[in-house]
């Protein structure tokens, strides 16, 4: 697999209503997405629905926040006045963000904006469906630990998403929504996916090469490593 030094990768807020080419989801307008080809995807077939949106307005943590980010997309807009996509702000990982954040903190307007960025995120959050999706979790992965269980959730059911967890499946607890929501975070956060990404790897190539160690982690997991090692050991 070769590897090159790719641009920015870019995300579009639509002007018009769209629907994604993988899985159907109609995107209003005003939604995001990326183009592979002549394909439009929704963020979360895109693998970048983990990443956090950033508006543009603040230099200094904008830079910040890029300069931590292994993977990111800057996000434009079409301005039919201008004729011209114009940027709206960026896509970023939620720790670069908060690192960012954290490095702005003696700027009080900095200390403020984070405030209210906690305050609008809490309030996005329905905590007993969100409680709900952290025990399904439990159930299906008894493996998966306390604290990965809420924030799999949390990211999953935020309030207009568009993640699995706001889905009519993952709203009746699905067994299948559920594990869609736990294999991205694997993905994510327990494999090398976002630096093969950044690295300009392909969407599906850098899936295929991570695919052992997320069925690794799936598997743990589950507990069956466990039954398999206690069968072998009757």
């Amino acid at each position: 697999m070769t590897r090159g030094h790719p641009e920015d990768l870019v995300v579009f807020r639509t002007l018009n209503d769209s629907v994604c080419s993988e899985c159907a989801t109609e995107l209003g307008r005003g939604s995001l997405l990326r183009l592979e080809g002549d394909r439009a995807l929704c963020l979360g077939c895109a693998d970048l629905d983990h990443l956090t949106f950033l508006p543009s307005g603040d230099a200094a943590l904008t830079r910040r926040a890029r300069k931590h980010s292994r993977l990111q997309a800057v996000v434009v807009r079409f301005s039919r006045a201008r004729k011209r996509y114009e940027r709206q702000g960026v896509l970023v990982e939620e720790e670069a963000l908060t690192r960012a954040e954290a490095e702005c903190l003696a700027d009080a307007d900095a200390r403020a904006a984070r405030r209210r960025r906690d305050a609008e995120r809490r309030a996005m959050h329905d905590a007993r469906y969100v409680e709900a999706f952290a025990r399904r979790i439990g159930e299906l992965f008894p493996g998966c630990p306390a604290d990965q269980r809420t924030a799999i959730a949390e990211h999953a059911c935020e309030v207009r998403s568009g993640r699995v967890g706001r889905s009519a499946a993952a709203k009746e607890l699905e067994a299948s929504a559920v594990e869609l929501a736990v294999r991205a975070h694997v993905r994510h956060r327990h494999t090398r996916y976002d630096a093969l990404l950044a690295s300009g790897a392909e969407r599906s190539e850098a899936r295929l090469e991570v695919s052992p160690d997320v069925e690794a982690v799936m598997s743990r997991w589950r507990g069956l490593a466990t039954e398999r090692a206690a069968a072998e050991g009757r």
